[in-house]
């Protein structure tokens, strides 16, 4: 019987990290607000955390997990380019990376 028990028991821990593994990396524009929490997000900063987890709590997720500045170039074919130039002054658009968890 006991056996039975605890391979039932493993069944529901699996079953429960599984459902609460449920996570989304949204990407985003990093734009100057004027306050810094762009800079914080960007950098990773803990002054970054709170709003990583507002933009989470705001599309029903309970936490984000991480917050970084992604490179337009990890990013697969949805950042245009103007043609085979890189972006380095202030009017080049950054983007951070936010991993929400539920």
């Amino acid at each position: 019987m006991r056996p039975l028990s605890a391979s039932i028991a493993c069944a529901f821990l699996l079953a429960a990290s599984a459902a609460s593994a449920d996570s989304r990396v949204f990407i985003i524009a990093n734009q100057a607000d004027g306050y810094g929490v762009d800079q914080c997000l960007a950098k990773g900063d803990k002054c970054g955390a709170h709003a990583a987890r507002s933009y989470c709590q705001s599309r029903d997720f309970a936490q984000a997990t991480a917050y970084r500045r992604v490179d337009p170039d990890e990013i697969t074919g949805a950042v245009p380019k103007a043609g085979n130039e890189k972006c380095t002054g202030n009017g080049c658009e950054e983007y951070v990376a936010i991993t929400c968890q539920r």
